[in-house]
């Protein structure tokens, strides 16, 4: 042991160039961590090992003078003996000791992919679980499976035993799609001992679904074959990408910034700047989806369990998918891959986990005189940094778009496969669900996610102002509004915490500024701001009081305002299965009385924003990907148009369209380039 902890940190204390402080643990680096654990502790499982993140006035002071002592290597731990007790602890990588080491009570650690797998061997080889399955018709277990999710809080039981429960479905045929036959009753198992302590059956019996619905190949040859009308669509970049990668920082149109990752999160996006003509800015010091909440809507027992917290309770990093080029991504692609650890405590990649592309992003700008048909059109161009998971059913495809004008997009699309139930024939589903399938009842549900933005608009002070579009006050025929036609932009400063704590408003179209208000635009005299524009925000449908409505306090709002605080990351709570709410963890604790001054200062935005979904046939078998997008988008904060610069695809002046000519003969390779293409479309553009 003494040997391999000196090898690993010769190895970690000598590399020629030392990780970013942003960067994800290394493969070595988990490695060392576990070795000094095992030193400390002996021989535990490992739930997580991950960055523990610099401390944000240290790292702020080295990002902008990186002369200044690097930033230790923390890493955090989470560890659960044979006992199944928890352990939160933190290494220190520099010094090679364990610097924190705490043992926790009545708290669960997020669930495994290993501990999913284990349970659905328990599940098949239980002897009351095969019982259940025989009074159904089913005598070959091989074609039982489940989906094992965490158990969400159920008063019987407590959290001081870690459980899952298990959505049982079956397979007549091993091609054969499971979530077309559901189970109606549901094992609840002891993650720790691997033992069935509960099953829940419910008092009228529905029987198994007889009838497939596939979408695999050969299920669609059987159903006439895919369509045949479809040509190629290529892709091509023949002088490469737009983007330079240092380690896992990278610079593409003014845009620079780290890709880090997690377990938790996925995609981390640190220490976002735009170079204005020279001056660097900073916009963001970071951005992560944070959190998410699925909460289903059949009041019926045990189906009140089932809304998982994807992130928190499963790992966002730990369910990513490995993504492969021309199906996943498409283009000239540049991947990051992923390291963690297995429960055992070896480390374990994910290749691809990050994939990092450009995509045309159609019509940037454009304008024709119709006086002389003089016309300029610019095209745009987009970078996507992007990650895909799979929590059991749902695939959740998240890309983080840079746009050329500053704009920073998330986009969220959903697809995967509906979470399904057995329905009886006739059976009234009461408006909690749809039959999508004979014999499938697949139930209401939301998916709401809280993404933490914590900004640094030119500089670390800043204020959030709600923005309304709201008539003028003055009455019809005053002598303000004489004709009653006015209206503006109605901007509310958040001052306090409990001030923040706002909803959406569709009727105001609000949106949200988050501005310097210490730096004015020299022409509209406003603060530089970014702006949040979102619009697919439905509350939180589960009632005030009700067991989702405490364990995600974070959703009560679509907008809460708090002052950043190290350490303050997940607003579900750091541990999340098994939590009663109560008290609430996460973001409700640290908003408190709401009495803290918001109002220029170093802040975290928590925006709570998705989609209701009332399923249909149309989602079933597999689900056409819903998407939902959000933006954070400069204003007042260039001089002008900051894409003015970005070479046309087609240009001419009026003078030029005068004297017969139709394109400006500009200088540089990539306007010649746009010369080239607007060559190309001229003909169809004159049309």
């Amino acid at each position: 042991m003494a040997d391999r902890l000196k090898q690993l940190y010769q190895h970690i204390s000598q590399t020629t160039t030392p990780p970013h402080p942003f960067d994800p643990l290394s493969s070595v680096e988990i490695e060392y961590a576990i070795a000094l654990v095992r030193r400390d502790h002996g021989k535990l499982g490992y739930n997580a090992i991950t960055l523990s993140e610099p401390k944000k006035k240290e790292m702020i002071a080295w990002l902008a003078d990186p002369s200044l002592p690097r930033p230790r290597r923390m890493a955090e731990i989470v560890a659960v003996d044979k006992d199944s007790a928890l352990y939160d602890g933190v290494a220190d990588l520099k010094d090679g000791k364990i610097v924190s080491w705490e043992k926790l009570a009545g708290v669960q650690p997020l669930i495994t992919m290993e501990d999913l797998q284990d349970t659905e061997r328990v599940v098949r080889e239980d002897p009351k679980v095969i019982e259940q399955c025989r009074i159904l018709g089913i005598d070959d277990m091989s074609k039982v499976y489940c989906d094992p999710w965490t158990i969400g809080y159920d008063e019987r039981f407590g959290s001081d035993v870690r459980l899952q429960q298990a959505l049982m479905y079956y397979r007549p045929h091993v091609d054969d799609m499971q979530y077309a036959f559901p189970l109606d009753f549901c094992p609840i198992v002891n993650t720790a001992t691997g033992e069935i302590i509960h099953i829940d059956i419910p008092s009228v019996r529905r029987p198994v679904n007889t009838f497939a619905s596939n979408y695999m190949p050969p299920d669609i040859e059987k159903i006439g074959g895919y369509r045949t009308d479809i040509k190629p669509l290529n892709i091509t970049q023949p002088d490469g990408v737009s983007f330079t990668m240092n380690g896992r920082e990278i610079n593409w149109q003014n845009f620079n910034m780290h890709i880090g990752f997690n377990y938790k999160e996925g995609i981390v996006l640190n220490n976002i700047s735009f170079n204005d003509r020279g001056n660097v800015r900073p916009l963001f010091y970071r951005l992560s989806l944070a959190e998410m909440v699925v909460p289903y809507g059949n009041p019926e027992h045990p189906h009140q369990r089932k809304h998982a917290f994807d992130l928190g309770e499963y790992g966002g990093g730990y369910m990513t998918n490995s993504l492969s080029l021309g199906c996943d991504c498409k283009g000239v692609i540049h991947y990051l891959d992923a390291e963690f650890c297995n429960r055992a405590g070896a480390p374990v990649t994910i290749k691809n986990a990050i994939c990092i592309h450009e995509e045309d992003a159609g019509i940037l700008f454009k304008h024709t005189d119709f006086r002389d048909g003089s016309t300029i059109v610019t095209r745009g161009r987009k970078l996507v940094i992007s990650q895909i998971f799979t929590a059991a059913n749902y695939e959740y495809c998240v890309y983080w778009i840079m746009h050329q004008d500053g704009t920073i997009q998330l986009e969220i699309k959903l697809t995967g496969i509906l979470n399904t139930y057995a329905m009886a024939p006739g059976e009234d589903t009461h408006g909690w669900g749809t039959e999508v399938h004979p014999g499938v009842n697949a139930h209401n549900h939301q998916h709401l996610f809280c993404l933490r933005i914590d900004p640094q608009i030119d500089g670390q002070k800043n204020t959030v102002f709600q923005v309304d579009a709201v008539p003028g006050e003055a009455e019809v025929g005053s002598k303000e509004n004489f004709y009653g036609n006015a209206f503006y932009a109605k901007k509310t400063p958040y001052k306090t915490v409990a001030e923040s704590q706002v909803n959406y408003n569709g009727a105001t179209s609000r949106t949200w500024d988050i501005s310097n208000t210490s730096k004015l635009h020299p022409y509209s005299k406003k603060p530089a701001t970014y702006k949040l524009v979102s619009r697919e925000i439905p509350g939180l449908l589960p009632k005030p009081g009700s067991l989702v409505w405490k364990r995600a306090g974070f959703a009560r709002h679509a907008v809460q305002v708090t002052k950043y605080q190290d350490g303050q990351l997940h607003p579900a709570g750091r541990h999340v299965p098994q939590t009663s709410g109560e008290p609430s963890l996460g973001l409700p604790e640290w908003v408190g009385d709401g009495n803290d001054k918001i109002e220029d200062e170093d802040i975290v935005l928590w925006h709570t924003f998705g989609l209701t979904h009332f399923p249909a046939p149309e989602d079933f078998p597999v689900m056409p990907a819903e998407p939902m997008s959000l933006l954070l988008r400069p204003r007042h904060f260039f001089l002008r148009n900051p894409v003015l610069d970005v070479p046309p695809s087609y240009a001419s002046t009026p003078s030029q369209v005068a004297a017969g000519k139709g394109i400006t003969d500009l200088a540089d390779k990539s306007s010649k380039l746009a010369f080239r293409a607007a060559l190309e479309t001229e003909a169809c553009c004159k049309k």
